[in-house]
């Protein structure tokens, strides 16, 4: 299973549908999709205090692949357009492969949310944190929505994520191993030790399940 030697290296690539960005070792064997909405702050406290770091850490290892899909429902509930300017913003990144990498740093930076606080000016001084982001051709798809039609996408899909008629799943919502994580165990994905213990299971038994190569 290859590792990498920094998050810096993970490799990044795009859902044939259009609407999830894959972080990782596309054959690792834990597969963890989460919906998440920039401006959610419960999203902040998984990305930075919970479950978050463990996860970055075993995508990094490639134990883990994370799918991303990014929703931008908080703009109609609470006003303005943060979110959807915040994906975005990350679609722009993702073309230069630092979807991740800017993806940390919005979490880190996460305006309030009742705060339309991801502006355009916003999004692009964050951006600088980010070594090699910046550059006319991120500059210029951050400044005209050039990814309009990928945050419309990416919200329809977290849509249909949801059980209920016309509703999302809620965000931070995660599906690991192709098991949603439920209600009982939501409080785990914000316990870094608990977290770990849920990883540590899905790989062991995709371990079993995963055939071995035949000896030459």
């Amino acid at each position: 299973m290859p590792s990498y030697a920094a998050f810096t290296d993970v490799p990044e690539s795009l859902s044939l549908d259009g609407t999830t960005v894959t972080v990782g070792n596309p054959a690792a064997l834990v597969l963890v999709h989460l919906y998440e909405d920039p401006r959610c702050p419960t999203c902040k406290a998984f990305e930075t205090i919970g479950g978050g770091p463990v996860l970055r850490d075993w995508v990094v290892q490639g134990k883990a692949r994370a799918d991303y899909t990014m929703a931008s429902f908080l703009d109609g509930r609470l006003g303005g357009h943060g979110s959807e300017k915040a994906v975005n913003a990350l679609r722009a990144a993702f073309e230069q492969k630092k979807f991740a990498e800017y993806h940390e740093v919005l979490y880190q930076n996460q305006p309030e949310e009742t705060v339309d606080g991801f502006t355009t000016a916003r999004l692009l001084e964050l951006a600088g944190k980010v070594d090699g982001l910046r550059g006319p051709a991120f500059d210029s798809a951050v400044k005209t929505m050039k990814y309009r039609n990928f945050v419309d996408t990416a919200q329809v899909a977290y849509v249909r994520a949801g059980r209920k008629g016309g509703k999302g799943p809620g965000t931070p919502t995660l599906d690991i191993g192709g098991i949603r994580v439920p209600d009982e165990s939501y409080n785990s994905l914000f316990d870094k030790t608990a977290f770990t213990q849920i990883l540590t299971r899905v790989y062991a038994v995709m371990a079993r399940e995963t055939p071995k190569p035949a000896r030459a």
